[in-house]
């Protein structure tokens, strides 16, 4: 069955426009330091939630060679925004190691059942759902 996507009808800005005309669904290098900005992990000695330690677009893929992974569908940035995703909300939990966050990053970015543009699609929409305005025109 295809369904009609639910932004179909949705009166986006024009920045938004704009930015889904040159990067679609996908995360440009400013969306996804924009976003990752925003990431916070929570502190066990502190009790404190705290800025991710970021990690760049070179790392991510570094991470993936020494770990043998080849992604298939990564467009733009997503992959990096996912790999900070994993520090900020699972590393040393439910992923312990490279390996583990490597594998993630490809089941994330590779997931045959999810249409084109899901992670930034999944972003956009958490920021919608918490309040905070998305600045468009800083993310070309």
């Amino acid at each position: 069955m295809n369904r009609q996507a639910l932004d179909y009808y949705m009166d986006m800005p024009r920045a938004m426009k704009s930015y889904l005309r040159h990067n679609g669904w996908h995360f440009s290098k400013n969306a996804c330091n924009l976003a990752v900005t925003r990431m916070r992990r929570y502190n066990q000695s502190t009790g404190k939630m705290e800025p991710v330690e970021a990690i760049g677009k070179d790392e991510v893929e570094d991470i993936l060679k020494r770990n043998g992974i080849k992604l298939e569908n990564a467009a733009g940035y997503d992959h990096v925004y996912v790999a900070n995703m994993i520090r900020a909300d699972f590393w040393r939990s439910s992923i312990e190691d490279e390996q583990h966050m490597a594998r993630m990053i490809k089941d994330f970015i590779d997931d045959r059942d999810q249409g084109d543009g899901f992670i930034f699609a999944r972003w956009y929409s958490d920021m919608i759902r918490a309040g905070i305005p998305v600045e468009w025109e800083d993310m070309e």
